[in-house]
């Protein structure tokens, strides 16, 4: 059998330079012989995650600039990572109006402005049985939100936390909103937190304070337009919950169809991909993921923000 092979003569070319290209020295990164914040930003190359981080600044600023909301979702690795003080001063100069916990960061904020520390080994808890079962812990925060759960999950701690003689009660986010005035939320999972498997947990309170918060949730929501909404770690929780808020804040007339949302993660997730980037900004708007360490990628958020506002 004779194998044919095909005649390569028969392809036709053209020029090089009539070509459309992706990549241009225009878009390389810039050596600078001298550092500074503004100078890394601008260093940045304008491709991919680089472009769309730089475009996240620029509407956060802008945002920022018409008044319009800047909301704040964390999960509780973010404070675990040790990125409470960045949180803390971002909401003090007003660059965050708005924060959405899950459960788990309502927790360790409390006990690091309980006792300066949090989150302990799983494993040696778990065999034991002795896991998430420290007193205090449970018993204050369940007891808060009994007693003064009608204000809201989020809004209650905070005031407790804020108004007590915690020593560190300065390190809590919680306690840095409520004396901002500025809303943060709570929004809970029942069973999925240690508090509830306390014998103080009420299971009425938890469900109360975390409704109200859902409805405090949706009033911030409902005032996005040219606004910016990121999240920071919440893989599932979260997420579900801006899809709902957003969604009854359309089904009740409000304008929310064109605004910035940036999801951060150290891996791809199903859910803040498509329930903060994809699809809430199919109306309008910019969308942005973003993969990495929070204790890198929160730091680089943080001065990138404060040196855009400078700017």
């Amino acid at each position: 059998m004779v194998e044919e092979f095909f005649d390569l003569n028969k392809v036709t070319t053209y020029s090089l330079a009539e070509r459309t290209n992706k990549v241009s020295i225009a878009d390389f990164v810039t050596l600078k012989q001298e550092f500074s914040l503004q100078g890394f930003l601008d260093s940045l190359p304008t491709q991919l995650a680089g472009k769309d981080f730089r475009q996240l600044l620029r509407n956060w600023a802008a945002a920022l600039k018409r008044a319009s909301p800047v909301i704040l979702m964390m999960g509780a690795h973010v404070i675990k990572c040790g990125l409470s003080p960045m949180v803390i001063d971002l909401i003090r100069r007003g660059y965050i109006t708005a924060v959405a916990f899950n459960g788990a960061g309502a927790i360790h904020d409390f006990e690091i402005g309980y006792q300066g520390a949090t989150s302990e080994e799983v494993s040696d808890g778990l065999k034991t049985g002795n896991f998430g079962m420290a007193e205090e812990t449970g018993r204050l925060i369940n007891l808060c939100w009994q007693e003064h759960g009608a204000s809201g999950a989020g809004y209650a701690l905070g005031r407790l936390i804020a108004t007590s003689d915690y020593p560190y009660r300065d390190q809590s986010i919680l306690a840095a909103a409520y004396q901002a005035e500025i809303p943060l939320t709570v929004h809970i999972a029942l069973g999925t937190d240690i508090i509830h498997q306390h014998p103080t947990a009420s299971g009425e309170a938890i469900g109360q304070a975390s409704f109200l918060d859902f409805k405090r949730f949706i009033s911030v929501v409902q005032k996005l337009q040219g606004g910016v909404l990121i999240n920071f770690g919440s893989a599932v929780i979260l997420p579900e919950v801006f899809l709902k808020a957003l969604t009854t804040a359309r089904n009740c007339g409000q304008v929310v169809n064109d605004f910035t949302t940036a999801n951060f993660d150290m891996i791809y997730h199903y859910r803040p991909r498509v329930n903060v980037v994809n699809r809430p900004t199919e109306t309008g708007g910019d969308g942005f993921n973003f993969i990495g360490q929070h204790e890198l990628l929160f730091p680089l958020v943080y001065y990138g923000i404060l040196t855009e506002m400078e700017s």
